[in-house]
């Protein structure tokens, strides 16, 4: 990206546009809070994804935007885009699925509006002779496999400097701590047999899964802070008078990169081969999927975005060391450009995401107040981007020595 760092550059940005960047937001306020609240009282909206993804599209057309959707194959997902000149590119990253029963427990109605109240405030900016390109990339199923995975694969972010967005949560976090995160199905075969009438033949598929799972119990303990094995049994026979022939179980593997991930697979299949090995049985181990790639977070971007936060009196802090708050789509972003994913809190320390008690709380008043603040940061942030040649640069640079790193 360093060979377009000085199109359409403008010099640093002053305190006049960072003003003009919170006026545009703070007097979309209402229509941003209707977004919001129309996402969060009709969670089928999001569930289904289609009635959100008009609903987004609609506002960034009347803006002016162009709108691309159906983008890399995802019927919700879009592209909505606005330019003027050459410069850079910054996308907003708009998230708006729900959680089956539980609606909006993990607060992507205000994802949604934050981004669109940004990226609207930043088309006005570019009306009135500021260059760039602003994209506002709906991104929906994160809940479900992650739509961003499917986006940075076609070549969405190819030609982005900064991709941004915010989330809610019961922290004020500069970053998020996420993991990279994959599934993998493991099977056993062994041998069916009646346990009584012919105990000697039987060789039980069961009994070798649940030896992995002890297995994993006992193994978990040396791992790496921030890696994680769960599993679920799928399959382990069909009648208690039949030595079970085929057991399946599926487990979910966390690590806290991408790298740490792919040593935590290869050590689940030696265990899987060693419980084979000692049972007789045969077993087959299959990654499902490529899972997420671990949050890199730029902290050029993130120190940012919380340097502009602030003017609305939300301190935001380092994460909690050893603390991990899941894993996300965001990961797949993150290691391609330069990306942000800050916590801001709707509710306590004490609380948490994915409870009904947080769902309220996406519609609270302090939701609103959380929105409009990280609306005002992310405009912000995306115009230093934009406007600040050397800023930009110095986001690229750290980008690249984290990934030499493999942080």
């Amino acid at each position: 990206m360093g060979d377009r760092d000085a199109k359409g550059d403008v010099g640093e940005p002053s305190d006049d546009l960072y003003g003009r960047l919170q006026r545009e937001c703070g007097r979309r306020a209402d229509d941003l809070w209707a977004v919001s609240r129309a996402l969060h009282a009709n969670p089928e909206l999001a569930y289904e994804e289609h009635g959100a993804a008009r609903l987004l599209t609609g506002e960034l057309r009347r803006a002016g935007f162009t709108v691309e959707q159906g983008t890399a194959g995802v019927d919700t997902a879009f592209v909505a885009r606005a330019a003027k000149g050459r410069g850079r590119c910054v996308a907003l990253l708009l998230e708006y699925d729900a959680l089956p029963e539980l609606g909006h427990a993990c607060g992507h109605n205000l994802i949604a509006a934050a981004g669109l109240g940004a990226a609207l405030a930043l088309r006005s900016v570019l009306e009135e002779g500021f260059e760039g390109t602003v994209l506002a990339v709906g991104t929906p199923a994160e809940e479900r496999g992650g739509a961003k995975v499917a986006l940075t694969e076609a070549g969405v972010f190819d030609d982005v400097d900064a991709a941004l967005m915010f989330h809610p949560g019961v922290h004020d976090w500069s970053w998020a701590p996420l993991t990279a995160q994959t599934q993998v199905r493991v099977a056993f075969h062994g041998r069916a047999a009646h346990p009584t009438g012919d105990p000697t033949r039987g060789i039980d598929a069961l009994a070798a899964l649940i030896q992995l799972f002890n297995t994993a119990a006992v193994m978990s303990r040396r791992l790496p802070s921030g890696s994680h094995v769960q599993g679920i049994v799928t399959e382990g026979g069909s009648a208690t008078n039949i030595v079970p022939a085929f057991a399946e179980g599926l487990f979910g593997l966390r690590a806290a990169t991408t790298t740490a991930l792919d040593a935590l697979m290869a050590e689940v299949g030696a265990w899987a081969e060693g419980v084979a090995a000692a049972t007789g049985t045969a077993v087959e181990v299959a990654r499902l999927g490529r899972g997420y790639a671990h949050f890199r977070d730029n902290d050029v971007l993130s120190d940012r975005f919380a340097l502009h936060i602030a003017r609305s009196g939300i301190r935001l802090t380092q994460p909690v060391g050893g603390v991990f708050l899941g894993s996300s789509d965001i990961g797949d972003v993150s290691s391609r450009v330069p990306a942000i994913h800050p916590f801001v809190a709707i509710l306590g320390d004490g609380a948490s995401d994915h409870t009904p008690a947080f769902a309220h709380a996406a519609a609270s008043e302090r939701a609103r107040e959380v929105m409009l603040a990280a609306a005002e940061a992310l405009a912000c942030t995306a115009a230093d981007v934009l406007s600040d040649a050397g800023f930009t640069a110095r986001a690229w640079a750290r980008q690249r020595e984290k990934a030499a790193e493999g942080l």
